[in-house]
């Protein structure tokens, strides 16, 4: 009970802080970039982490499949990072929508080779 009533006062504390404040606005944008680093900080963590742990897996894959594995999640990176810029122009959709078809089909021929024999 005591952890759900402080998560309300922080959330309202937040809340305070960008309607009270001067420049609240700005204080806004701070707090949501210091959640996307904690976020992104977490996800890198627990790409490492899977890596290391399923690093001799992701080597008997062999030479080919694992170049395909890592240039498809390579692409789908760029994509996903480039989804607003690559929006805003018809041929850019279309790329777009082509390189995340390439990185999942990627992801799935090495998935799909990996579980073969």
């Amino acid at each position: 009970m005591t952890q759900t009533v402080r998560n309300v006062v922080i959330i309202l504390a937040l809340a305070a802080a960008v309607t009270v404040l001067p420049g609240g606005g700005n204080v806004s944008d701070a707090i949501l970039q210091a959640l996307v680093v904690v976020m992104l900080g977490a996800l890198v963590f627990l790409v490492v982490r899977l890596y290391r742990e399923r690093r001799a897996e992701i080597y008997g894959l062999g030479d080919r499949n694992r170049a395909i594995l890592y240039g498809s999640l390579g692409a789908g990176t760029i994509a996903l990072v480039g989804t607003s810029r690559m929006w805003d122009t018809g041929a850019g959709s279309i790329a777009w929508l082509a390189l995340i078809a390439a990185a999942c089909f990627g992801v799935y021929h090495v998935y799909r080779s990996a579980r073969e024999y």
